[in-house]
C-alpha cells in the first residue's frame, strides 16, 4: 500500500479532498500520519475523525530543527511527503531523503505569484491587484527553491473584475481538490518522472 504523510497549517479543506479520494475508491493509498504546524487548526481533527495519527511540530517549539524533526517522524514510514496548505518551508536533509518524493499545492499558476511570502490570500491579493484575466493552481515537487521545482500539474480558473480575494480563494480551492488528489494517484502509480529538472507523466505505465 503507498503512503501518505499530510502536512497542515490550517483547515485542512486539501486533505479533505484526499481522504474523500480514498473513501471514494479513486485513490489508492493510505494516509499515514498528519503533520501539523500549530495546535488547534481543523486539519487535525478532520484527520482523528477518520482515526489518522496525528503529530504537531510547531516552528515556534522546534526552530530550525523543524524539517528534522519532520523526517524523524516520516522516514522509512512513508512513500510520499504531500504538502497541504502547510506554510513553512522545508529544509536540510528532507529534501534529500525524500528527493523527488515531496510535491505541494500552491494557489496560482507557477512561476507567477509564487516564491517566499507568497501564500493563501497574500497570493489572490497579488492576482488581482495584477490585472491579470487568469490564474490557477500548481502541484510541484519540493526542492532547495521555495516553489521552483518541477512542475506536476496545473489546472486554470478565470479571473473575473468583480472578485474580491476571498472569492477568487474559493473558485481555485475547487481546483485544488481536483489537482492534488490526482497528482497523488500519479506518483503512487509510478507515472511520474523528473528529466532534466521536468516533470513527465507516462500515461501507458499504469500500475
Amino acid at each position: 500500500m503507498f503512503k501518505v504523510a499530510v502536512l497542515a497549517s490550517g483547515g485542512g479543506t486539501n486533505l479533505q479532498s484526499i481522504i474523500d479520494s480514498i473513501d471514494s475508491g479513486k485513490l489508492n493509498c493510505k494516509i499515514e500520519m498528519v503533520i501539523g504546524s500549530k495546535e488547534g487548526i481543523f486539519a487535525l481533527e478532520r484527520a482523528k475523525l477518520k482515526g489518522i495519527k496525528t503529530y504537531i511540530i510547531s516552528k515556534k517549539e522546534y526552530g530550525d530543527k523543524t524539517s528534522d524533526k519532520i523526517l524523524e517522524l516520516t522516514k522509512g514510514k512513508v512513500d510520499l511527503i504531500v504538502l497541504a496548505g502547510y506554510l513553512s518551508i522545508l529544509e536540510g536533509d528532507i529534501l534529500k531523503e525524500f528527493k523527488d518524493r515531496i510535491i505541494n499545492i500552491h494557489p496560482s499558476l507557477i512561476p507567477s505569484f509564487c516564491g517566499p511570502r507568497m501564500y493563501g490570500l497574500k497570493v489572490h491579493e497579488a492576482v488581482i491587484n495584477s490585472g491579470v484575466k487568469y490564474t490557477g493552481c500548481t502541484v510541484h515537487f519540493v526542492n532547495e527553491e521555495v516553489d521552483r521545482g518541477a512542475i506536476l500539474l496545473q489546472e486554470v480558473v478565470p479571473v473575473y473584475y468583480e472578485d474580491t480575494k476571498e472569492i477568487l480563494q474559493k473558485r481555485v480551492l475547487e481546483k485544488e481538490h481536483i489537482l492534488l488528489p490526482k497528482a497523488i494517484d500519479l506518483i503512487s502509480k509510478d507515472q511520474v518522472e523528473i528529466i532534466n529538472g521536468k516533470a513527465r507523466i507516462n500515461t501507458i505505465n499504469n500500475k
